[in-house]
């Protein structure tokens, strides 16, 4: 996972990085203290001390974490007395899931963050599926690929939605989850490229497609060895950025600390594992952060040859992760 900045949101990605001890986090302070007055000088000192915490941390879900799930969870939970993370209430479709079997979860594979549990304070979660261009309309094996991948998408938030209800809206400005239909980069093992002096790849925003391609990295000549472990059919990013900044044509307001997410599916997958690689990422976007180790699951960490539906243990890590404090959703602190 990895924590970059983009204007004024922070961003975290399931992939991988490095760890670093700088802090390389400042633009949201900046903005913050831009469109705040003088006078509420604590609210620069919460949103500072949120995106002090966010020093590029590590985690690749295929690799050993440079930072052990301990080690996350005591950054999550470091006490800031000016903005403490407290839970929110339930959504009613959660509360109201009950598993009789006792089945069980697997919530200590849920990587916490900085600001605590990626969970939604709000329902419907707004979901965004790109359509088809005028493009891929205009070749009909590129259309159908284009709406057999808009058909499993949209069944996968169908899924989900009598957990957590979900809205496909037609337009990507301000939504909650975007998802592209856009393969993810490929990625090189660190010891076959040389680190990277250039910028970090642009990371798209919930507004445009993101790219396709270009890493931007140098690679060794001549023979790089690409990444050997699982051929990725999806990458889920999320952003954290604060939500309702005043300026000066507004009366000054409370932001509230948000996110967002980011979703790319590649299209050239067979239906079945389009589903599924569709219902396991939205897993991601609604908060479980984290994989299973049971095939029976949706957020099961490989493919499957017959993926299974959301399953009772899913829900449970679900309804576990939303009963969690975060700082999600809450004003900063005057």
């Amino acid at each position: 996972m990895v924590f970059t900045t983009s204007g004024s949101t922070l961003e975290q990605t399931d992939g991988q990085t490095d760890v670093n001890g700088r802090h390389r986090i400042r633009s949201i302070v900046h903005s913050v203290k831009r469109s705040r007055p003088r006078t509420v000088p604590l609210l620069a000192i919460a949103v500072g001390w949120i995106l002090a915490l966010s020093v590029q941390l590590t985690f690749d879900f295929d690799r050993s974490p440079f930072l052990t799930l301990t080690d996350q969870a005591a950054i999550a939970q470091k006490p800031a007395p000016d903005f403490p993370l407290k839970p929110h209430p339930l959504p009613p479709t959660l509360a109201q899931w009950h598993d009789a079997r006792q089945t069980g979860d697997y919530f200590d594979q849920v990587k916490p963050v900085p600001v605590g549990y990626l969970v939604w304070t709000h329902v419907p979660v707004t979901v965004y599926v790109q359509p088809s261009t005028q493009e891929e309309l205009a070749n009909p094996f590129r259309a159908r690929r284009s709406q057999a991948w808009i058909t499993a998408v949209t069944q996968a938030v169908q899924e989900w939605s009598p957990y957590l209800p979900l809205k496909i809206v037609a337009e990507p400005d301000g939504v909650d989850i975007a998802v592209w239909r856009t393969p993810p980069q490929i990625q090189l093992d660190a010891e076959d490229s040389p680190p990277s002096t250039a910028p970090a790849p642009t990371v798209p925003t919930p507004t445009a497609p993101p790219p396709a391609d270009g890493s931007g990295l140098p690679l060794r000549q001549p023979h790089p060895r690409l990444q050997t472990g699982r051929v990725r059919s999806a990458v889920t990013r999320y952003q954290i950025y604060a939500q309702g900044l005043p300026n000066a044509a507004s009366a000054p307001s409370r932001p509230v600390l948000a996110h967002r997410f980011t979703i790319q599916l590649r299209p050239d997958q067979a239906p079945d594992y389009l589903q599924a690689a569709a219902r396991h990422e939205l897993g991601h976007a609604l908060g479980i952060w984290g994989h299973s180790q049971s095939p029976t699951d949706v957020m099961y960490f490989s493919q499957v040859r017959h993926p299974p539906p959301i399953s009772p243990r899913d829900l449970n890590t679900l309804k576990r992760v939303y009963e969690q404090p975060t700082r999600l959703g809450w004003p900063l602190s005057d």
